[in-house]
């Protein structure tokens, strides 16, 4: 008895269960003379039938299987019936023909099932039939599925008939709508624009839609022609239509009338309740808009909640920064609403010019110190030397942190000025830690043999920062004429001194003398110097430095312990795995899983039998997982070397 033999037998049995399992097998075996049985079942009142030979139906699939199914699509059981649209949907193409036939049944339902079931066809094939149905089929809910599958199909064969049953019922009409969007066939610009002239307000609002959709750039011009016919509400999506379309910059292509109309239309459709044509008229207000258009959107904006509309709002910065300076874009400068103030400074810190400086440095003054903020953001981003003098007021007179450090940068690294050195060096002192910083990193830009005594001086302080911040700016300025004092910090009582010292003697480039000095804090008493020590030598890798890396798996503080083994494990040192090896008995399991990762990368047959006895210990499972992926690590690199 063959297997499907035993499946039809199995079938016809009275026990649920045994038919369920037949009915699977059937589907395995793929027991075609099976399928009238499996067919009854899809109306059998049991899920689990139902659902096996729903599956045994779609895996057999072929010319029986259609014809099993589709007599099932005029069953009253509603079960049976859409499972029988579902597999139809998936196996019908099998046998077009049995489909296509429906089409011309009597009964509308079936010819309504016919054409949602050529939708999911996904062939060329169900084109022609559904286009015949689309013109020809007297009942209109079978019009419409067939417009709605031919835009399933997105096929561009089906322009020309969805382009004529544009004339049909307005139910049809939407379906028709919907899948010429689908398509984007060029053809189709016409016929949307053409029906534009006699639909109905709810129809000629989802043409114009379609048209932004289709995106065909012939579209613009019939459009704009029918901006002064249309209503208020349609002319505003016929804006977005159009902005869609062109996109911002090539409504500057448009002749000046078309522009200055368009312009006028865009600032009404600012007004509209639907977000989407806000932001279009807003894109397109920012290439072709003006004055009038800057204010507009600028109250717009101001409206607007900054952490519910984060994004909407620096969208409009960003779009009105392609505006160039305007008398509205100052008048909100100075304005007394904060909102407005604050968007017209976000949009002239994307501009640049010294008409931009002086307006941002003229609104400076009376502004809260939020504003004040921003402003000195703003223009020490895109200011330049016009803006000297008022920062160097700014750095005499103002008190606030955020102030002086936009201060410091402009002065100090933006233009590098060496006569106001010894304001910004005078900062050092400041309170505040950021400022301190800043006025660091500025005094380093400005540089020069003045400034580098003036630290030199300073490492004589008795206060930590100071030395600190000295032997920083000693290591950046000129480490090799500085490193006698550098040679001292690496002694210096605080241990951030010291890390400090170590990082100024980091250069790759300079010989063993910078090497000594560097491993000679191997042993420090602070474990944070240590790493450093390691860090370094793993960033100035060589193999003057491997036996101070190799020495450091020793150390008694763990972490040194871990980056030493990254640093050796990075540079797949493989003369350092007998010292790694016995690392995977430490207590410490982090130590272990760093060791197991670096065995991985360096790999050879010892990292590799050492790996597989770690994956076999029974021990911790983690362990033994990430043994595992390093096994595989290193069996994928040989078989890439190989």
């Amino acid at each position: 008895m063959t297997d499907c033999a035993k499946v039809i037998e199995d079938l016809k049995n009275e026990d649920n269960e045994i038919v369920r399992e037949a009915a699977f097998q059937a589907g395995e075996f793929a027991c075609e003379e099976a399928v009238p049985l499996l067919a009854e079942l899809l109306k059998a009142n049991h899920l689990g039938l139902q659902e096996a030979a729903d599956h045994a139906l779609r895996s057999i699939g072929g010319k029986s299987t259609v014809l099993a199914v589709i007599p099932l699509l005029r069953s009253d059981d509603a079960p049976a019936r859409n499972l029988s649209m579902d597999i139809l949907r998936e196996v019908g193409a099998q046998d077009f023909p049995s489909l296509v036939s429906l089409i011309h049944d009597d009964d509308p339902d079936i010819r309504i099932f016919a054409t949602d079931i050529l939708g999911s066809s996904d062939s060329f094939m169900a084109v022609e039939p559904l286009c015949d149905a689309l013109l020809k089929d007297p009942e209109v809910n079978v019009r419409y599925q067939a417009a709605v599958s031919l835009g399933d199909l997105e096929n561009p064969a089906a322009a020309k008939c969805l382009n004529k049953a544009m004339q049909d019922d307005e139910w049809v009409q939407y379906a028709v709508i919907e899948a010429l969007a689908k398509i984007k066939h060029s053809s189709s610009v016409d016929a949307l624009v053409k029906a534009l002239n006699t639909s109905s307000d709810l129809v000629a609002s989802m043409i114009i839609d379609a048209l932004g959709e289709v995106g065909n750039i012939k579209a613009v011009t019939m459009l704009l022609r029918h901006l002064d016919t249309s209503a208020t509400a349609l002319r505003n999506k016929i804006v977005k239509a159009i902005v869609g379309i062109l996109g911002g910059k090539s409504l500057k292509l448009l002749s000046a009338t078309e522009r200055e109309k368009l312009r006028e239309y865009m600032l009404v459709a600012l007004k509209d309740e639907d977000e989407e044509i806000q932001d279009a008229a807003i894109i397109g207000l920012s290439y072709v808009g003006g004055e009038k258009a800057t204010a507009e959107v600028l109250q717009l904006a101001s409206a607007l909640d900054p952490d519910r509309d984060t994004d909407r709002l620096a969208a409009i910065v960003e779009n009105l920064s392609n505006l160039s300076l305007n008398k509205s874009l100052i008048e909100a400068l100075n304005s007394d609403v904060y909102k407005k103030s604050a968007i017209a400074i976000e949009v002239l810190s994307r501009l640049e010019g010294t008409e931009v400086s002086q307006v941002l440095m003229d609104a400076f003054e009376g502004k809260e110190r939020d504003l004040k903020r921003a402003i000195l953001e703003s223009l020490a981003n895109t200011g330049g030397p016009e803006a000297k003098d008022f920062f160097v007021s700014v750095l005499e007179n103002e008190q606030d942190g955020s102030m002086l450090k936009s201060a410091i940068y402009f002065l100090g690294q933006k233009l590098g000025l060496r006569e106001e050195a010894d304001k910004i060096f005078s900062l050092l002192s400041h309170s505040y830690d950021d400022v301190k910083e800043a006025a660091l990193d500025a005094c380093v830009s400005i540089g020069g043999d003045e400034i580098n005594q003036k630290f030199i001086d300073l490492y004589k302080s008795d206060e930590p920062i100071d030395r600190l911040m000295s032997v920083f700016a000693m290591g950046k300025l000129d480490a090799a004429g500085n490193l006698e004092l550098i040679q001292q910090a690496l002694e210096d009582e605080v241990p951030d001194v010291r890390k400090i010292a170590l990082e100024a003697l980091a250069d790759c480039t300079t010989g063993m003398e910078s090497l000594e000095l560097v491993v000679s804090r191997l042993n420090d008493e602070n474990r944070d110097v240590r790493l450093t020590v390691i860090e370094l030598m793993g960033q100035c890798y060589q193999a003057e430095v491997i036996p101070y890396i190799v020495q450091a798996l020793q150390d008694d503080d763990d972490w040194v312990q871990i980056r030493a083994v990254e640093a050796l494990g990075n540079h797949r040192e493989e003369g350092a795995l007998t010292q790694l090896i016995p690392m995977l008995d430490s207590p410490n399991k982090l130590v272990v899983l760093k060791v197991v990762e670096a065995l991985g990368t360096i790999g050879g047959t010892l990292a590799f039998q050492s790996l597989l006895e770690a994956s076999n210990a029974g021990g911790d499972p983690e362990i033994m997982q990430a043994a595992e992926e390093a096994i595989f690590k290193i069996q994928e690199n040989q078989g890439e070397r190989n």
